[in-house]
C-alpha cells in the first residue's frame, strides 16, 4: 500500500508539471476557483457541473462547442478541474456567494443565463432567489429537484474520507488504466486529449475534501430549499433526461411542480443518460438558442 501510495504520488506529480491547465484561477474570498471560457462575446452562459465531476472545464467540451455564438463560462467550484481542493462548508449559500464573486471579478456581462448539471440544481434555484436581477434565465441538465419533506435533516458528521483514499493509494488510478471506459463520457463528441485529461482527473481529484463535504450536506442543502420555487417572471428551461425507466413519469412530475409558478417554462425530454451534454449536446444547443429568443 506504501509503494503504491508513493508510486502514485509520483505519477501525478509529473503528470501535472508536463500538462498545462486549462482556464484561469480567480482568486476569491477561501482560495481560488478555475473558470474555462471559449472566449466569445455573445449572451453570457455560465455551466455548473454535477457533483464530482473531476474536470467541468472539459466535461462540458461538446455543449461549449455548439454553443459557440454565445460566452460560456465554466465555473470549477472548489473541489473542481483546477480549482482549489478544500474549502468552507459547501452550503448552498456558501456555493452561490462564492459563484457570485466570481462572476463580479469577471465583470460579466449580466444578466447572465444560468444553467447547472445535476446537483447543480440546488445552486441555480438558490442563487436566482439570492440574485434575481442578475438571472436572464435558468437552465436545468437533468437538474436535481429537492425532495419536499418535513423530516429534520442532523448536521453531517466528521469520518474517514474513503473515497480520498482510493484516490491517494492509487487504486483509482489503476483501475481506469485498466478499464479506461469507466471515466470517459458517452459518445463520440470528444478528443482524445480531453478524453485522456479527464481520466488522469479524476485520480487525482476524485474524493477530495471539498466535494466530500458537499456530498455530505446534500440533505441539508435539500431541506433549505423547502417550499422555494423560481422567481415567477424568470424563464426556466428544464432537460430532463429519458433513460426509458419508469423513474422519467415522475422526475416529469416533479419538474412541473417545481416550475408551476413561472410563466414562461419548458420541459424538454431528451433520449439519453444523466450526463444529456454527452450525447445532445447538438440538440441542447438547438433548443437553448430557441428558449432564449423567444424568452429575450
Amino acid at each position: 500500500m506504501l509503494v503504491s501510495t508513493a508510486t502514485n504520488l509520483i505519477f501525478e506529480r509529473a503528470e501535472k508539471s508536463s500538462i498545462s491547465p486549462y482556464g484561469e484561477r480567480i482568486a476569491i474570498n477561501g482560495g481560488e476557483i478555475n473558470v474555462q471560457r471559449n472566449g466569445h462575446t455573445g449572451q453570457p452562459i455560465v455551466l455548473l457541473s454535477g457533483l464530482g465531476t473531476p474536470a467541468p472545464g472539459l466535461d462540458f467540451a461538446p455543449l461549449a462547442r455548439e454553443l459557440g455564438d454565445f460566452d460560456v463560462i465554466v465555473v470549477e467550484g472548489f473541489g473542481y478541474g483546477y480549482s482549489d481542493m478544500q474549502a468552507s462548508e459547501r452550503s448552498n449559500k456558501n456555493i452561490s456567494t462564492e459563484l457570485h464573486e466570481v462572476l463580479t471579478k469577471l465583470h460579466i456581462k449580466q444578466p447572465y443565463v444560468l444553467a447547472g448539471h445535476s446537483i447543480a440544481g440546488f445552486y441555480t434555484l438558490d442563487y436566482a432567489n439570492r440574485y434575481p436581477n442578475e438571472v436572464a434565465a435558468v437552465i436545468g441538465i437533468d437538474a436535481t429537484i429537492p425532495k419536499p419533506t418535513n423530516q429534520p435533516v442532523e448536521e453531517p458528521q466528521p469520518g474517514i474520507n474513503w473515497e480520498r483514499a482510493l484516490s491517494v493509494t492509487g487504486l483509482v488510478r489503476t483501475v481506469t488504466a485498466i478499464a479506461p471506459g469507466l471515466a470517459a463520457p458517452d459518445g463520440d463528441a470528444y478528443t482524445a486529449d480531453e478524453l485522456e485529461r479527464m481520466r488522469l482527473m479524476m485520480s487525482w481529484n476524485f474524493g477530495n475534501d471539498a466535494v466530500a463535504d458537499e456530498t455530505s450536506r446534500i440533505a441539508n442543502n435539500a431541506a433549505s430549499l423547502r417550499g422555494v420555487h423560481y422567481p415567477d417572471m424568470l424563464p426556466v428551461l428544464a432537460f430532463l433526461a429519458d433513460d426509458k425507466s419508469d423513474t422519467t413519469k415522475t422526475r416529469t412530475a416533479a419538474a412541473e411542480d417545481l416550475l408551476k409558478n413561472v410563466r414562461s417554462h419548458e420541459i424538454v425530454t431528451l433520449e439519453g443518460g444523466h450526463y444529456l451534454h454527452w450525447t445532445q449536446s447538438k440538440r441542447m444547443a438547438e433548443t437553448i438558442r430557441t428558449f432564449l429568443s423567444n424568452h429575450g
